[in-house]
């Protein structure tokens, strides 16, 4: 009598499980790929300050290999990406047009404040090759994750 029980317990059981439907709504889930953090490295110093600005350079050189990252040139920092800019040299550091010529090489998004090269008699057609004017679209737009700042 048990074994009928028991027996008849799993018919049960086994039809209960052959009666289920799969949910129509259901949706298998797509894997999504991680977002990428972006760096946003703002320059404001100039030429007289080389270890910040070739610090900044290279800090950009550093986190492009794993994040995306934007330089962003405003007040003094606009003298450095400009066409007759002086190449700026300190210490063991590689000279900013090097970094610089590296940094475009590389896809790193590079901007200088138009109002800042105004103050300073410049325009966009002053610019190195590869810095463009700075757009407010740019800033939010150069990554898909979150942005960390870093100031010099």
């Amino acid at each position: 009598m048990r074994s009928s029980i028991l027996l008849l317990l799993a018919f049960v059981f086994a039809s209960f499980l052959g009666c289920q439907t799969a949910n129509e709504d259901a949706r298998i889930e797509e894997p999504v790929e991680p977002l990428t953090d972006g760096v946003f490295i703002h320059i404001k110093q100039g030429p007289d300050n080389p270890h910040e600005v070739l610090m900044a350079l290279r800090m950009a050189e550093m986190m492009v290999e794993t994040q995306d990252v934007l330089l962003y040139f405003d007040i003094d920092g606009v003298k450095v990406v400009l066409n007759d800019s002086e190449d700026i040299t300190f210490g063991n550091f590689p000279s900013s047009h090097t970094q610089i010529g590296k940094l475009v090489d590389m896809g790193v998004t590079i901007m200088a404040c138009p109002g800042c090269l105004e103050v300073v008699g410049k325009s966009g057609d002053d610019l190195m090759q590869g810095v463009k004017l700075a757009e407010r679209e740019t800033f939010f737009n150069f990554t898909t994750g979150r942005i960390l700042t870093l100031d010099y």
